[in-house]
């Protein structure tokens, strides 16, 4: 832990990475009280920082999360939130998946493409952009910025 936020160990398929994860704006929606809580109740020293949580939501097991259980996970919490409540429980189950917290990160950050990029770990400036769905094209806009 540092004064501004988190640095994290991730293994990608490229290798291993740090990630940055920044404080929040408030303690409810900070990912790194949310990092520092998860910690304590699961009472981590070593080892994966995201593990299986079995035991009706009691026992932390030693295994890392895989993907499988984090695209169940995100779908269970988007069901239970009520996202998307126009479609049906089973088409809103076929719209989240893991890959939708990375999506939506990168399509709501508002910050140059080269940091959304760095923090998702793409090589290339094209996969992040297939990352950002809905992307204001003229957010920064030249034109103004030169005056013009």
């Amino acid at each position: 832990m540092l004064d501004k936020g988190l640095l994290v160990t991730l293994r990608g398929k490229t290798g291993w990475r740090e990630v940055e994860i920044g404080c929040g704006s408030s303690d409810a929606t900070c990912p790194v009280s949310a990092t520092e809580t998860w910690i304590k109740f699961a009472k981590l020293a070593k080892g994966p920082l995201f593990r299986r949580v079995k035991g009706k939501g009691k026992d932390v097991g030693p295994e890392r999360l895989n993907d499988q259980e984090v695209a169940r996970l995100v779908k269970k919490s988007a069901l239970a939130a009520g996202v998307r409540g126009d479609l049906s429980e089973d088409g809103r189950a076929g719209k989240f998946s893991g890959h939708s917290l990375r999506a939506g990160l990168a399509s709501s950050a508002e910050v140059d493409e080269r940091y959304v990029q760095k923090q998702l770990g793409h090589t290339s400036a094209e996969m992040t952009r297939r990352y950002q769905r809905r992307r204001d094209r003229f957010r920064i806009n030249l034109t103004k910025a030169a005056g013009l």
